[in-house]
């Protein structure tokens, strides 16, 4: 074992003199998104054209409920669930991505209504979008553990053309992102947002609205 570990490691150090690391990680990284694409885009409802998802999911459920657009980027260890049943409850999900949008590694999008982002959106790491959680505020629930609650949606989430939404931020139910806009990293929005704002804070609030330089 040692003999052939001092041999693949002298190859290895031979064939980095030609090819450096860089080059060899990018075409390999390549290479294995568009396998695991491959394999994996059977399971969506419908998969875009020249998107791809880099290996790999750290959850999929639900995956005829799911539409991704063209020329998407997905990135590793995400969590994709549209539920159509939880214990006893059943429910229509959908989740609809659109085109050139980049959801990055860590993120976590789930459904038991309706998720839709328009084209062009773009995440950082570890963004949450949801429009549903384990029951609601009221007292009846508080007794009964939080994963034997039932799914409860305030409503869908709708995200519209050209947004930017920052590492770590969260995108709670019932809520509609209008155009242009920027949520900044760590925010968490509950609320509406109207286009070409910009959000930061927990809950997110409008820090600075985008103008036309034409008006």
């Amino acid at each position: 074992m040692r003999i052939a570990r001092t041999i693949i490691f002298s190859c290895a150090r031979i064939i980095s003199c030609v090819f450096p690391y860089s080059f060899v990680s990018r075409g390999l990284c390549r290479i294995s998104a568009i396998m695991y694409t491959g394999w994996v885009s059977r399971e969506f409802k419908q998969f875009g054209k020249s998107s791809t998802i880099r290996p790999s999911f750290s959850l999929l459920i639900g995956g005829k409920n799911i539409i991704v657009g063209e020329k998407c980027s997905i990135g590793k260890n995400i969590e994709l669930t549209a539920w159509s049943n939880y214990r006893e409850q059943n429910f229509n999900p959908e989740i609809i991505i659109g085109d050139n949008c980049s959801v990055n590694d860590g993120a976590h999008i789930t459904a038991i209504k309706s998720i839709r982002l328009g084209n062009n959106v773009r995440m950082g790491k570890y963004v949450l979008i949801t429009d549903n959680a384990h029951g609601n505020a009221s007292l009846e629930l508080m007794d009964i553990a939080p994963n034997h609650r039932p799914l409860y949606s305030k409503g869908p989430v709708l995200i519209d053309d050209n947004v930017w939404i920052g590492e770590k931020a969260s995108i709670m139910p019932g809520v509609h992102i209008g155009k242009g806009c920027i949520i900044a990293a760590n925010a968490v929005v509950t609320k509406d947002v109207p286009p070409y704002s910009v959000v930061a804070g927990v809950p997110a609030k409008v820090i600075k609205t985008i103008q036309s330089s034409e008006g």
